[in-house]
This record gives structure tokens, C-alpha cells and sequence, in this order.
């Protein structure tokens, strides 16, 4: 496999996992209670789906030209979890957990691609993304803490 192959399989692998992140956040967001929890899930969805589209356009330069990224089977399956916790009634913090369980996800997706060899602007944009979501994943759970009952 080529450097350029190899750099588009890992881009694309990583916007997956941001698509998993924003539809997660939205699912999720949606049915946490607790206002300001709501707020930071709204602003994240922003936030995956404008690293995405960073990383679209990187796939732009590297000469894919037809770019269209879903999801994947398991963010699927983590969504329908978690919004089967909230309708039997899981509240804040096991929706906050499951959460949590897709920003493990995303964060091991960043640190597996960055031991690729990437060119040099997708390893710096990944390294910036990279950075955001491990400070997601840390606030994430930290409000799930927060939520503990007992």
C-alpha cells in the first residue's frame, strides 16, 4: 500500500469515528437532563462534524475526490444502547457512561492512526484534533462523575 493509500485508509477511519462522535453526542445530548451537560454535547456535535470536514478536505488534497464517510457498526450499536438506557430510564450518569465508552473510542482511533505514517498537514491536524478529544473525553467524565448516585 502506498503512503498516499495508507494516508487516505487512516483519514477515513478517523472521520467514521468523528461522524460516531457527533450522532453519539446529539443522541445523547438529547436526553441528559442536566442543562449545561446539554450545552457542552450541542457544542460538540459542532465541533466533530467541523473536524470532519477538516479531515474531508485533507482527503481533497491526498486526491479522493468523491468523499462521502458514515459512521461505524459499533458507534451504531453504542447509540442504540444508549438511547435504550434513557427510555428504561438510566439517567444522567449511565448516559454520561456510555458517552464516555465512544470517547475511549475516538481517543484509541486518534492514537492508532498517529503511529501511521501520515504526511506532514495530516499529522499535524490530527495531532490538534487529537488534543480536543482527549480534553472531551476528560470533561465527559468528569460530568459522569459528577452524576454518581450515592
Amino acid at each position: 500500500m502506498s503512503n498516499n493509500e495508507n494516508a487516505i485508509r487512516v483519514v477515513r477511519s478517523v472521520i467514521q469515528v468523528l461522524h460516531d462522535g457527533h450522532k453519539g453526542f446529539a443522541t445523547i445530548g438529547s436526553e441528559l437532563k442536566d442543562e449545561a451537560a446539554k450545552r457542552y454535547f450541542l457544542e460538540e456535535t459542532q465541533i466533530r462534524s467541523e473536524f470532519a470536514a477538516e479531515l474531508e478536505n485533507e482527503l481533497h488534497h491526498l486526491g479522493v475526490h468523491d468523499v462521502h464517510e458514515g459512521g461505524t457498526a459499533a458507534g451504531t450499536v453504542n447509540r442504540i444502547w444508549g438511547d435504550l438506557k434513557a427510555k428504561m430510564g438510566g439517567g444522567d450518569h449511565t448516559l454520561l457512561e456510555t458517552a464516555e465508552q465512544g470517547e475511549d473510542e475516538a481517543k484509541a482511533k486518534y492514537e492508532e492512526s498517529l503511529k501511521e505514517k501520515l504526511p506532514g498537514t495530516v499529522r499535524d491536524l490530527l495531532l490538534l484534533q487529537q488534543a480536543h478529544i482527549l480534553r472531551s473525553h476528560d470533561t465527559v467524565r468528569n460530568l459522569r462523575d459528577s452524576k454518581k448516585s450515592g
